[in-house]
Formats: structure tokens, sequence, C-alpha cells
């Protein structure tokens, strides 16, 4: 089997990477690769913006049987769907898409529990693009009867992209809003839902892909120091913080997110199913040292 990633970023490279053991061929698009491939991931140029699509990607996509898409969308709406859709739909092998959104589309519930069934309602312009591309993609699968699976992700983090590395660079904070939580999943764990979707018969739809534990940003930080043998940065009043205004929209939205169709539906067992063991197993191997 053939697989086509669009936009090669933290996930989905690490994903791409992942699959050279499950895929004959992996290709992934970047707006201005450095070369042709990395290790066995094959790199071709994409730019939702440019005026044409290269013809070797136009070839690649009539030859993939999955399609894996994190490129998100920008102020025109979905790259990909606007310079390929009618090509994707018609792709003749293509057998399953999965579209990589974010949990960020149900906005605030006050740090309720929800789940997929809760109501999106998108309090920024960039979540409210995110929604409707999914809504376009799911559409997409449904005329052209293809699988669509929208893994909704929360806040990812993994190797060279953590906790222990900000306290390392001295970029950690521990800003302290009361009652305030977020969902986070590692990017190993992101991995297996892709690979339940792609690899294995599960029903397609709308799924949250988090870890089991919504927890306090500064319970966090205050963990990884523990870890690191460091002393953790000083609390600070999330209102007196100075903060860029999108880090300052993050905490304008406070939920619990349940992931309890994910494990059910896609039969995803969480490697690191809270921040603990996720953070624990990038300090043993040698992350934020």
């Amino acid at each position: 089997m053939n697989l086509l990633v669009f936009g090669l970023g933290f996930t989905a490279g690490f994903y791409a990477a992942h699959a050279v053991t499950h895929f004959d061929q992996v290709t992934g698009t970047k707006r201005a690769p450095q070369g042709d491939a990395v290790g066995r991931v094959t790199i071709l140029p994409f730019d939702g913006a440019a005026e044409a699509v290269d013809s070797r990607l136009r070839a690649a996509l009539r030859e993939a049987d999955a399609l894996l898409v994190s490129a998100g969308p920008d102020a025109l709406g979905d790259p990909v769907l606007r310079r390929l859709e009618a090509e994707i739909a018609a792709a003749p092998r293509l057998k399953k898409i999965v579209y990589l959104s974010t949990i960020g589309v149900y906005g605030d519930h006050g740090g309720q529990w929800i789940d997929e069934s809760a109501e999106a309602r998108p309090s920024n312009a960039r979540s409210r693009t995110r929604l409707e591309a999914e809504a376009q993609w799911l559409a997409l699968g449904a005329r052209s009867g293809k699988p669509v699976y929208v893994l909704r992700l929360s806040g990812i983090y993994g190797p060279g992209r953590n906790v222990l590395v900000k306290l390392r660079e001295g970029t950690a904070k521990r800003l302290i809003k009361p009652d305030q939580v977020f969902n986070r999943i590692h990017v190993a764990d992101i991995a297996s839902a892709i690979d339940a979707c792609l690899l294995s018969d599960t029903p397609a739809g709308i799924y949250n892909v988090t870890d089991d534990e919504p927890a306090p940003p500064q319970d966090v930080v205050l963990y990884a120091a523990i870890l690191l043998g460091v002393p953790p940065p000083p609390e600070k009043d999330f209102v007196a913080a100075e903060l860029t205004p999108m880090a300052r929209s993050f905490y304008g939205e406070n939920k619990r997110v349940s992931n309890m169709r994910m494990k059910r539906d896609l039969g995803v067992e969480l490697a690191f199913p809270t921040f603990r063991e996720g953070i624990a197993a990038l300090a043993a191997l040698g992350e934020g040292r």
C-alpha cells in the first residue's frame, strides 16, 4: 500500500517516519522541501497558494491507497481541497482519508466533560476555519464513498517538543488561572490512532484523540521540573502575565475532553495515558538535559 501525507509538520512527520514499516511507499509534502527525501519518505513540494500542482504529486495521489492530511486551512480555506478536491474524490486506489484537526473547534465549555456529541462553538477565526475544513472533508467522503476520519487532537507533545525542553531553554511558565485545565496527547499515541484508522476495519467519523487526564498547566511544569531536579519557574497570575494574543486565547477555552470513543471504536490503548507517563518517558530519553 502507498501513503500520501499532506503537510509534514511535527505530527505528520513523526507518523510518516513510523509508517514506512507499514506502507510500501510513503510520500509527503512540504511547501519548500530542501531535498527529495527524508529517510525513506519521499518529499514533494505543495503550496496551496501556488498556481500549479507538481505533476509528481498528482501521480502520487493516483497511486495512493491512504491519505493523511495535516496541512491546516489558510485564510482562503483548506489548501488541499482547493487544489485537488476533484482528484482526491476520483483517486482510483484511495481507500481511506485521515484529517488531523483540533479540539479547539469545541471552544469553551466551562471546564465540563465533553465528547464528540458536544456542540462545536469555536471562539476564534482559526478554529472556525478548521471546523469548516472538517465539514468539507466529511462531505467529500460522503460524495465519493471514501471513509474519512477526523481526528481532533489535544495539545501535542513528544520528542523535542515538550515542557522538559522549555525548562532547559528557560521558556517554561507556571501560569495560574483557577480551575483551568488542558488535555494533552503524546505524538506516539496520535500515531497509534492514525494506524487504527488506516490499517484496521474501524468506523469512520469524528474522534477525540487525547489523554485520560486533563490537568492544570502549572502541575505539568512542576512535575517536569521535579524529574529534572531543577527549580520550577515561579508561579505567575495569568491575568497579569505578558502573553501573545494567541497564547492568551488558549486560556480562554476550558474543557475536559473524553477519549472514550477513540478507545471503544478505534481500539486505541494509550502508551501515555497521562502527562506523567509521557514526560517521564521523554526524561528517560534525555530530553531537557
